[in-house]
């Protein structure tokens, strides 16, 4: 048996492809299905299924589009119930192959539906694919469906972690959440693991009764991005496979022609978006999160203009929108520094220029997450995390904006997306950029 996983960082996803005697398995792809396919031709092996473990809130499932390019068997949750072909897949009703079987194990609580897939390799349990169930260090959170379900849900997650943790210690956990995922109720750990080594070290089967669980479950839950809503709707209805031929480039005449409704988003590094940009765009360098913060501060899959250097990759770009659903770029801009056009611009700083201007009274924008709050903030500033600052001018109530606004986060990234959106509210922006807000405090 071969287990190939692939990594999609910005979502903190793993999607694993399984060969055992020239047949196959894949569980949960994104849309842009090549990465795949790839690996699948270089393995030399048939397809034979292709398995979801639920209906995913963080991005657009590729396993229709890759079960039909594959010519395999489409194979989800009974309880999902798509409104498109598929095989559903029963509580133990194992399907098998060539001494290759897959018994399905109804695991709700991430969602309801959600089912775990066990691997059994001639009469031996192999591998566990836990998609949101139980993960390394953690579980899936119960909360994406809306907060008046978290807790029945919490409560069915804990019958379903403690279930999985009955199986063989020996059989390897393989979960589609890790780290740097928000569909984690807690921080995860590396990406795989065995039953075993979870029943020593994960907090979520230390738990004594279910009361104890929910409280944990549901404590200290960070926000998730707002295009979540959209997902669980889109892979219940489908959604055709992305078109990825690279945008247009777009000429300083065409953008004249463009539509108000279009939302520049710019991906050049942080240090040329704060040295100019499109009044009003975006500033949200192409980083492995590009799509998830995109997909968190602008309408659900609106047109979209990305502005990027010579240097960087259109095809990371496109395909990070695609993978939550984002399909309308209109265009992409190449040389801005030589557009004939007058720009926008806000300065930056570093720890030192930063602590001398708070010195001036300047006040001070705290952009991170509320969690990250808890580790110190600087006395008197203002506490917003950066996304509750898109789409309105009236979260900073009794901030001057016609006084300069110092803004800070962890490294610069979130604190130059912050000062992007609030420069289109009228404020003036200083952005704290390569530093944070814990190298202030430990400065001042």
């Amino acid at each position: 048996m071969i287990i190939e996983s692939v990594r999609t960082e910005g979502l903190g996803d793993s999607t694993y492809i399984l060969a055992h005697d020239g047949l196959g398995l894949i569980v949960d792809p994104q849309r842009d299905i090549d990465r795949f396919t790839s690996i699948v031709e270089t393995l030399g092996i048939e397809i034979r299924w292709v398995f979801e473990t639920h209906l995913h809130n963080d991005y657009v499932s590729g396993a229709r589009d890759i079960s039909n390019a594959l010519d395999a068997e489409l194979v989800l949750p009974a309880g999902a119930a798509p409104a498109y072909r598929h095989r559903p897949a029963f509580h133990r009703e194992e399907l098998v192959a060539n001494g290759l079987s897959i018994r399905p194990l109804h695991t709700p609580g991430h969602t309801p539906e959600h089912v775990s897939y066990l691997v059994i390799i001639d009469g031996h349990e192999e591998a566990l694919f836990s998609g949101g169930s139980l993960l390394v260090g953690s579980s899936g959170r119960s909360d994406l469906l809306g907060i008046e379900r978290a807790e029945t849900l919490a409560r069915l997650q804990y019958q379903s972690v403690n279930r999985l943790a009955q199986l063989p210690d020996q059989v390897g956990l393989y979960p589609t959440h890790g780290a740097g995922s928000f569909c984690t109720a807690s921080s995860a750990a590396r990406e795989t693991s065995t039953i075993g080594d979870e029943k020593r070290s994960n907090p979520v089967l230390q738990h004594a009764d279910a009361e104890s669980f929910v409280v944990a479950q549901l404590s200290g839950l960070v926000p998730f991005p707002a295009y979540y809503r959209y997902m669980g709707p889109t892979n219940l209805q489908g959604r055709p496979a992305p078109d990825l031929t690279p945008p247009p480039v777009l000429s300083r005449d065409r953008f004249d022609e463009l539509d108000s409704s279009v939302t520049v988003v710019d991906a050049r590094p942080k240090a040329a978006f704060a040295a100019g940009h499109i009044p009003g765009s975006l500033g949200m360098e192409l980083r492995d999160d590009f799509g998830v913060w995109v997909g968190w501060v602008t309408e659900f899959n609106s047109p979209l203009l990305l502005v990027v250097d010579p240097g960087q990759s259109i095809d990371e770009a496109q395909r990070q929108l695609a993978r939550i659903g984002y399909d309308r770029i209109v265009g992409v801009v190449i040389d801005l520094p030589a557009w004939d056009i007058e720009l926008s611009s806000f300065p930056v700083h570093d720890v030192d220029s930063f602590t001398a201007r708070m010195a001036e009274q300047v006040p001070v924008l705290d952009v991170r997450a509320p969690n990250e709050w808890d580790s110190g903030v600087i006395a008197g500033s203002h506490l917003r995390y950066v996304p509750d600052l898109a789409g309105t001018g009236a979260v900073l109530q009794g901030i001057d904006p016609d006084r300069p606004l110092l803004i800070g986060c962890e490294t610069g990234y979130r604190a130059s997306l912050a000062a992007s959106l609030l420069q289109r509210e009228g404020y003036e922006p200083e952005v704290l950029s390569g530093a944070g807000i814990p190298d202030v405090l430990n400065a001042i």
